[in-house]
C-alpha cells in the first residue's frame, strides 16, 4: 500500500504534466529585461527626434509629432523596438523550452499567442486611428492600456506574474491619460522600466 509521501509525489507529477499541457512555461525572464532595455533605448532615440530644439515640453511634443517626417521616424523606432523584442523573446524562449524538454509552440503557446493578438492588434489599429485624426496625446495611454489588457487576458495560459504586469500597464496607461503630452515618459516606464523589473523577477524565479 502506498505511503502518504508517495501519493503526494504522484499528485505533484500529475500537476506538473497538466501545467505543461495548459500553460506556456517557456517565457524567458531575460527576454523581458532585454525588451525593457530596447524600449528605453527607443524612448531615448524618440526624445532626441522630438526634442531637437529646447522648447516648452508639451507644446513641442504636439508641434513635432504633427510633422510627417518626425512621425515616420517615431514609427520606425517603434517598429525596430518591436521587432527586436519579439525576435529576442522567440529566440530565448525557444532555448528555454529546449532546456525544459518541452515543445516551444505547443497548444498552450498557440492559445497564448491568440489571446495576446486580439487586444494588441485592436490597440494598434486604434492608435493609428487616433494619430490619423490628430489625437496624438492619447496614443501612449492607449498603447499601454491595450498592452496591459492583452497581458491580463493571456495570463491564464502562462505564469501568474504576467497578470500583475498587465494590471500595472493598465493603471499606468490610465494615469498617462491624465497627463497628456508626457506620453513618452510613461511609455518608457511601462515598456522599459516595468519590463526590466518583471524580467528580473521572472529570471530569478524561473530561469535559474
Amino acid at each position: 500500500m502506498k505511503q502518504i509521501h508517495e501519493y503526494e509525489q504522484d499528485i505533484a507529477s500529475i500537476r506538473n504534466i497538466m501545467e505543461k499541457s495548459f500553460k506556456f512555461l517557456s517565457l524567458s525572464g531575460l527576454s523581458g529585461m532585454l525588451a525593457g532595455c530596447y524600449a528605453l533605448v527607443g524612448a531615448g532615440a524618440a526624445y532626441f527626434v522630438i526634442h531637437a530644439e529646447n522648447r516648452n515640453y508639451r507644446q513641442y511634443v504636439f508641434e513635432s509629432m504633427r510633422n510627417p517626417s518626425v512621425m515616420w521616424k517615431l514609427i520606425g523606432i517603434a517598429l525596430v523596438v518591436l521587432i527586436a523584442s519579439i525576435g529576442t523573446g522567440v529566440w530565448l524562449s525557444s532555448k528555454k523550452a529546449k532546456k525544459l524538454g518541452i515543445p516551444f509552440m505547443n497548444t498552450a503557446g498557440r492559445r497564448l499567442a491568440f489571446n495576446l493578438a486580439i487586444p494588441l492588434i485592436t490597440g494598434g489599429l486604434f492608435t493609428l486611428i487616433l494619430l490619423y485624426y490628430g489625437f496624438i496625446g492619447f496614443a501612449a495611454p492607449v498603447m499601454l492600456m491595450f498592452y496591459g489588457l492583452a497581458l491580463f487576458q493571456g495570463s491564464s495560459n502562462t505564469y501568474d506574474e504576467i497578470r500583475y504586469l498587465g494590471l500595472c500597464e493598465i493603471v499606468l496607461g490610465l494615469i498617462s491619460a491624465l497627463f497628456v503630452g508626457y506620453g513618452l515618459i510613461f511609455w518608457a516606464i511601462g515598456f522599459g522600466v516595468l519590463h526590466i523589473v518583471y524580467g528580473a523577477i521572472m529570471y530569478k524565479k524561473y530561469d535559474k
